[in-house]
């Protein structure tokens, strides 16, 4: 399986019939699976869950139009996995120079929320994004689907290894998986998600890339 996509991808019949509501309400918006973004010989993957309605969705960049992108890419400016200045806007001239990033379910979900057989057919994406990734150490997971579906990927059963917010797990492989609280707008109004949060668990892991 290619690691993204077509436009179009028929895959999920209810994702299918959400996008084409999109797109007939909202045609100037990105309304298809959201591509990933980030240099393919990054050393890390950030992982998300899915795209947001108003935030990838429409502008066809990860994390970029709604409220979570603020915190992941301010993160990423700080230490320095991305360069430039975050607008919101896929045209803003930042990039990402030390990291990748992917979700683990590529199309816009009703109610933010994929089901689990839509999170096991995007699975296949995520596997062939992680082999086209030569020089990966690392995946950040934001929340325990991603955590989850990265351990598909890796043929693991989701029982080795628990999520939890700041841990950092060494794989069969070698391979880093981080967890964090994912950077949403629930998340970080209701503080189960502190910038100070995501700033350790971002900071311990990039240390242990050195």
């Amino acid at each position: 399986m290619s690691e993204a996509p077509g436009q179009d991808c028929p895959l999920c019949p209810r994702l299918v019939a959400y996008r084409q509501a999109n797109r007939a309400a909202n045609p100037a918006w990105h309304n298809g699976p959201v591509p990933s973004w980030g240099p393919r010989d990054a050393p890390l993957l950030v992982l998300g869950l899915a795209p947001g309605v108003r935030g990838a969705n429409r502008t066809g960049r990860p994390f970029t139009g709604d409220y979570a992108g603020r915190l992941l890419y301010g993160t990423l400016l700080k230490f320095g996995q991305a360069s430039g200045q975050f607008l919101e806007s896929p045209d803003d001239g930042m990039e990402l120079t030390g990291c990748r990033i992917a979700n683990a379910v590529r199309c816009v979900p009703p109610e933010n929320l994929p089901t689990p057989a839509e999170i096991r057919t995007c699975n296949g994406f995520l596997k062939a994004e992680l082999a086209a990734m030569p020089r990966l150490r690392a995946v950040l997971a934001l929340g325990v689907v991603a955590h989850n579906a990265l351990l598909r990927a890796k043929g693991i059963p989701a029982s080795r290894f628990a999520f939890g917010h700041g841990a950092i797990h060494e794989l069969p492989d070698g391979l880093l998986l981080a967890d964090s609280y994912h950077v949403s707008r629930y998340n970080t109004s209701t503080r189960r998600l502190t910038p100070e949060m995501f700033d350790n668990a971002v900071s311990a892991l990039l240390e242990r890339l050195k």
